[in-house]
């Protein structure tokens, strides 16, 4: 089928112009469907963390013809070390060890990609920051979407590629507590400025049930990532003001340069506090709506495969709407079959990946630092790397892509 082709739904509005939605709608969009992207944010949000870009999204990155730009913008980690409270090297490891990517995987801000994405669909989607859905009202020919500010309008197809906390997943599933899985932790991330000089290098302070990580990919800039249990009573996620608290008050008297750290995160420009869970749905559609991303399927923030796992599920779903010439029926059927696999395998790798990246006593953590010292001195590193590497290399290639 090629785009001059007539479908069964032609106008596709996607929720969410962070990761999933604007790689949904550069598919879309090749495939000859009218698309609108709403954001709720006012521009585009160019902070966030390092992304992991593993296996086949790499592949879908290629299909894209952005690899150009996605080389150009990684982050060219050196390596890193992990440091004692006084900052001094516990045990430094190199680029293969820190990132722990096969070759041909890459790695890139989360700000830089959702950059790359927007300006490669920019001229062809209908960009609406500032604006939200409020509610969907789906009819036998349409869904009727209302706005926070803009005027109702009805669209053939709604896809929420809006994050953990979807609203189109809660307008057509229910609230959040019934898909969450919750690994026990909690993570924010700021940037401050870069005054260690840290020049493409990461350090890492673990202490029991605890660990401050902290890079920097450009002269100015450093981000830093807080990570300990979560409290039992969550504020609001827009108090901003009583998550700060929190993590002071979780690192309060930490050594190394958390002090500094925490005075600085009150200015950060791109502050994020979450907890660390998963999104785990039967389905991923409800008749002309359907999920993508995080929305569906998030294998939590420290999984270090959810942004691959966006950039499939864009390229699946729009590439069976496509094969499906628009019926949603066929296509969202479709979508979740042939994502079944590769959702599950990189969900538990997810969920190993969060509940094992933090030593939660004193003892752990001493054999996890022996551990990195060992392995770093060993002759062959390289083969305790593959056996490291292998469940990581199977969850990210689990999927064979359809030539749409």
């Amino acid at each position: 089928m090629t785009s001059t082709q007539q479908f069964a739904n032609k106008t596709v509005l996607i929720s969410g112009a962070s990761v999933a939605g604007p790689a949904l709608a550069f598919w879309l969009t090749k495939y000859g469907f009218t698309v609108t992207v709403v954001e709720q944010a006012p521009a585009l949000r160019e902070g966030g963390y390092k992304v992991d870009l593993r296996g086949v999204a790499m592949e879908v990155i290629d299909r894209m013809g952005l690899s150009e730009e996605i080389r150009g913008a990684s982050t060219d980690m050196r390596g890193g070390a992990w440091v004692d409270a006084n900052g001094k090297a516990i045990a430094t490891l190199g680029p293969d060890l820190i990132g722990m990517r096969s070759p041909g995987d890459d790695e890139v801000l989360r700000g830089d990609l959702a950059r790359i994405l927007f300006d490669a669909t920019k001229s062809g989607v209908d960009y609406r920051f500032g604006d939200a859905i409020t509610e969907l009202v789906e009819h036998a020919d349409g869904v009727e979407v209302h706005f926070r500010h803009a005027a109702p309008q009805v669209f053939d197809l709604v896809i929420g590629a809006d994050g953990m906390h979807s609203t189109v997943r809660r307008s057509i599933f229910g609230a959040e507590e019934q898909f969450a899985r919750h690994t026990g932790m909690a993570a924010c991330v700021i940037s401050v400025p870069n005054y260690l000089d840290l020049d493409h290098w990461e350090l890492v302070h673990p202490t029991p049930g605890h660990i401050v990580q902290m890079y920097s990919t450009q002269r100015s800039t450093a981000k830093v990532q807080f990570i300990f249990p979560a409290p039992e009573q969550l504020p609001d996620r827009r108090d901003t003001a009583t998550q700060q608290r929190l993590v002071a008050e979780a690192f309060a008297g930490g050594g190394w340069e958390v002090a500094d750290l925490l005075r600085a995160m009150p200015e950060s420009p791109d502050f994020y506090f979450d907890t660390v869970s998963q999104i785990h749905l039967e389905r991923w559609s409800s008749g002309r709506v359907a999920l993508v991303g995080d929305a569906a399927y998030c294998p939590s923030p420290l999984s270090g495969q959810g942004t691959s796992m966006a950039l499939v599920g864009a390229y699946v779903l729009a590439g069976e709407l496509h094969a499906a010439a628009g019926d949603h029926r066929v296509a969202f059927a479709a979508y979740q079959e042939r994502m079944r696999e590769y959702v599950e395998e990189n969900l538990t790798l997810g969920w190993n990946n969060a509940t094992q990246m933090v030593a939660s006593n004193a003892r752990t953590l001493r054999l996890h630092l022996t551990a990195m010292r060992v392995m770093v001195r060993l002759p062959w590193k390289g083969m305790a790397l593959r056996s490291i590497m292998k469940p990581i290399e199977k969850a990210a290639n689990a999927i064979r892509l359809q030539d749409y």
